[in-house]
């Protein structure tokens, strides 16, 4: 049974996130792809919340039919992992936080055919070669500008759920880190922790509806950011 977390204290508004939610689709050809079961749901709320808070909004959504409801929200659509790192240079350099909710591939087909080409059936096996996609989070830690808040999510088995969500923080040089089990996926609920980089840890005390969860992230996202300011 799913349970509300503790009222939160919508954040300040006036400021700009961006927010990135949804699968990528690594094409294998005109019509196959690598992808997730991810739904986009979480992305989307946080956007519709942060909205009626106040807050600027830009949201780099990928391949899913939801789409937020607050038409304050900015969207740009993204396929691929490369589309979504384009966005995210394009956007990063204007926004106060970047909430990184987005299922991104690790790996995508090394050699896919043209937009013009299908793989035809035959009786053999097919082997399909896999390379490592950019750390697209990497990235934005590397080129984030002071005062920047970046906010990155570990979806990990609940046995080892913690302990890779903190090494997750300290490679990726990130301040917050949003742990969650695998079931978290295409899930209407969330069972989530947030850890910060001060060792904090805050926990939603069992599943939440998504709609739930995303005020109090983006509120304990901006007691975050106010804790860290001079």
């Amino acid at each position: 049974e799913s349970k509300r977390p503790p009222e939160p204290t919508l954040p300040d508004p006036g400021n700009t996130i961006l927010i990135t939610a949804g699968p990528t689709h690594e094409p294998i050809d005109a019509v196959r792809y690598v992808g997730n079961r991810s739904s986009g749901r979480l992305g989307v709320e946080l956007s519709d919340a942060a909205a009626r808070a106040g807050w600027k909004v830009i949201l780099a959504l990928g391949p899913t039919p939801l789409a937020p409801s607050e038409t304050a929200v900015e969207t740009h659509r993204f396929q691929t992992t490369a589309d979504l790192g384009a966005l995210l240079a394009e956007h990063q350099p204007r926004c106060d936080v970047l909430v990184m909710a987005a299922a991104v591939a690790d790996y995508r087909p090394a050699r896919p055919l043209t937009a013009q080409q299908k793989l035809r059936r035959t009786g053999d096996r097919l082997v399909l070669e896999l390379e490592p996609t950019p750390d697209l989070l990497a990235q934005c830690s590397a080129r984030r500008r002071p005062g920047q808040c970046l906010v990155g999510f570990a979806l990990e088995p609940r046995a080892e759920m913690l302990s890779s969500a903190r090494g997750k923080l300290e490679r990726k040089g990130v301040d917050c880190i949003v742990a969650n089990p695998l079931e978290t996926m295409d899930a209407s609920t969330i069972d989530a922790v947030l850890l910060g980089r001060d060792g904090s840890e805050r926990h939603t005390g069992g599943p939440v509806p998504k709609a739930d969860f995303a005020p109090w992230l983006l509120s304990a996202i901006e007691e975050a950011r106010h804790a860290t300011q001079p």
